[in-house]
């Protein structure tokens, strides 16, 4: 998911959606930095972003992404938006390591940043972060698989992660394999091989490994283009083995409710967004610190049994806040309460 697209100028990389109302000059100004703002993904926390924003009010937010996943590119939007907003940004990313001093940088200069979904570097100076706890997504995809399989079940299964590297992706992916490992032992995990964030890459990466692996029990990745790439090929090939992924892309509610996808893992992209953006928002009004720490968000198993809510709740913003409201006001109630170390970030 790494595709490092130096050559391409801002223009061709800059993708910006005003939140909000763009010609009110807001009390605050804010924004929002995210990896692709192409993918589901991230367009679910941009949509959860919007929402508080627009509900805590006298705010003019902004967000900006690559519409390919490109770390050097949103590190360079993410720069320019801490000069245009420079109230409060959050940043999300796929590529720490690269924006630790770009964030420090914001920070010295009096920018708020607090970090979603993937974990900050030390160095950063970024001090709360919030997201799930990624290697529990994978023990819960793990298990969700062990459930369709007869009891102690031999044979492989064969795991993928869109860009090797990101460390929300490989913990996901290693609570797949250690879990199986443990609760599973003769079957052989193979992998994580790379599958690529870009719908066309990753459906071929896909195809290469069905075919190569004809007799898996089984094909789970930790992405959203995963899960319903291999709902596709399951489909076209009338597979036998069982697939599944991560996220809600339209495509893959499709392919869990057609039961292509045994389950889809929901790590709630929308609520982090809303927790992330409106505890910021009224930590600046309120003129008061962050939490410190990794505020830990949950995530959801979605089967055939709730995939008809949890396709409501995809029709709009509203439909969304309205399904995760009483989540969002127990944890704003008392964020303290689902704090962990930022060290146990995982």
């Amino acid at each position: 998911m790494k595709s490092l697209r130096l050559g391409l100028s801002l223009t061709l990389v800059l993708a910006l959606t005003a939140c909000g109302d763009s010609g009110d000059s807001g009390e605050l100004k804010m924004g929002i930095a995210v990896a692709n703002i192409s993918l589901n993904f991230a367009q679910e926390m941009v949509k959860g972003a919007e929402s508080a924003s627009g509900h805590e009010g006298g705010v003019d937010f902004k967000a900006v992404g690559p519409p390919n996943t490109d770390g050097p590119a949103e590190q360079q939007l993410f720069q320019n938006l801490t000069v245009t907003n420079p109230d409060g940004v959050i940043l999300m990313n796929l590529d720490p390591p690269i924006f630790t001093r770009p964030a420090a940088e914001a920070i010295d200069k009096g920018v708020p940043v607090v970090a979603l979904d993937t974990a900050p570097m030390p160095g950063s100076k970024i001090t709360f972060y919030v997201g799930n706890d990624n290697y529990q997504l994978g023990v819960l995809l793990a298990e969700e698989a062990l459930e369709r399989l007869p009891s102690n079940p031999s044979g492989s299964i064969v795991v993928g992660v869109p860009n090797p590297g990101t460390p929300v992706l490989d913990s996901r992916a290693l609570g797949i394999k250690e879990t199986l490992n443990k609760k599973a032992p003769n079957i052989q995990v193979l992998g994580p091989f790379q599958t690529y964030s870009d719908a066309n890459q990753n459906y071929g990466a896909w195809s290469s490994l069905v075919h190569a692996n004809s007799g898996a029990l089984a094909f789970l990745g930790v992405g959203d283009a995963d899960s319903y790439n291999l709902a596709k090929i399951k489909q076209a090939e009338s597979g036998k083995y069982l697939v599944a992924g991560a996220d809600v892309d339209p495509q893959t509610l499709q392919g869990v409710k057609s039961g292509l996808d045994f389950v889809t893992i929901d790590p709630e992209h929308f609520f982090k967004g809303y927790i992330a953006t409106a505890m910021l928002i009224r930590s600046v009004k309120q003129k008061k610190p962050l939490p410190q720490g990794w505020l830990v968000m949950p995530g959801l198993v979605v089967d055939q049994a709730n995939v008809d809510s949890v396709m409501q709740r995809m029709t709009s913003p509203q439909a969304a806040y309205d399904f995760h409201k009483a989540e969002i006001d127990k944890i704003l109630a008392n964020p303290e309460a689902f704090l962990k170390p930022l060290s146990e970030a995982r």
